[in-house]
């Protein structure tokens, strides 16, 4: 069985279990409250805001994986081995008379846990038609569905909306849905929705371009057909954010080699995240990860084991 077909059931296997959990009341439970993480980066601000969390069967994110390789690595670092609730981050960066977010969470329509980004950024006094500028990484819903307000209205109306090229083109591609089975149609009219309804305010993106003064778009494509992390430059201070291109702060970086069950076309994922490690690794960037544990920064270093995330 390909791995593109293992990916298929697993996503399959994902949706029903997360909407008997809802059923069941398990992943209905208040969202995090975390605070959000601010410091200085260069002559600007970086702040994470949390968006919530997630809950995911062990089943769709080890696919592959036997209950005993799980346990081994999960059970040391104080991880269920059923289940992962990874927090959901979003990034915002003031630079100049620039307020820019780095995705827009999940919003209210996708797991009852996640879309706690609207309610941060009003805790903290910032007003969502301020926003300038809002880069995507990917279309997924964690990552997406939050554009909209309860209305269906933009939600930062004074924005411009950077998406990857790629991904535009694959969400809105005809035969996206037509290919798509029905248990995940959702997935891709929710994307379309939201992708259409900002349409008039879209700028494109394309891997190496300076998206915006000092952020260069990174092509990370594996997790979806044109998943983008962004390399941010101001001095001699560098920061990634990478999205879900390393997904997890322990799997992703002891285990970067297995099979994770969220990413569209495994193999590729595999290799972009192989090389992006190794590229942090090496140059000693900062890293914001979407699902990294809140507040999602550290550096990357090599471990006897593949890689380890260094916070703070």
């Amino acid at each position: 069985m390909s791995s593109q077909v293992r990916a298929g059931l697993s996503r399959r296997s994902f949706l029903t279990g997360a909407v008997a959990l809802s059923a069941s009341g398990t992943v209905a439970m208040p969202r995090r409250s975390l605070a959000a993480a601010e410091f200085a980066f260069g002559a600007g601000q970086i702040r994470v805001f949390s968006d919530g969390h997630l809950t995911l069967p062990m089943g769709f994110v080890l696919p592959e994986q036997s209950a005993e390789e799980i346990a081994a690595l999960l059970e040391p670092n104080g991880l269920a081995t059923d289940v992962l609730t990874p927090d959901c981050n979003v990034t915002l960066m003031r630079s100049g008379d620039r307020l820019v977010l780095f995705d827009v969470g999940a919003g209210p329509n996708f797991q009852p846990t996640a879309g706690a980004l609207a309610g941060a950024l009003d805790d903290a006094g910032i007003d969502t038609a301020d926003i300038t500028d809002v880069v995507f990484t990917h279309g997924h819903p964690d990552h997406l569905w939050g554009v909209l307000d309860d209305f269906g209205d933009p939600l930062f109306p004074e924005a411009t909306y950077r998406v990857p090229q790629a991904e535009w083109d694959y969400w809105l591609a005809d035969e996206t849905l037509s290919q798509t089975p029905d248990d995940r149609k959702n997935l891709v009219v929710g994307a379309q929705t939201r992708f259409e309804t900002i349409s008039d305010q879209v700028v494109m993106i394309r891997p190496g371009q300076e998206v915006l003064p000092g952020v260069e778009a990174v092509d990370t494509a594996g997790h979806t057909p044109g998943h983008m992390s962004y390399a941010i430059h101001d001095g001699s201070e560098s920061l990634m954010i990478i999205g879900d291109a390393i997904p997890n702060s322990i799997i992703s970086f002891q285990k970067p080699g297995w099979p994770y069950g969220p990413d569209q076309d495994q193999d590729m994922a595999i290799e972009t995240r192989k090389r992006l490690l190794d590229r942090l690794a090496t140059d000693g960037s900062r890293v914001i990860g979407n699902h990294f544990p809140h507040p999602a920064k550290g550096r990357v270093e090599r471990a006897t084991e593949g890689y380890r995330l260094v916070t703070g």
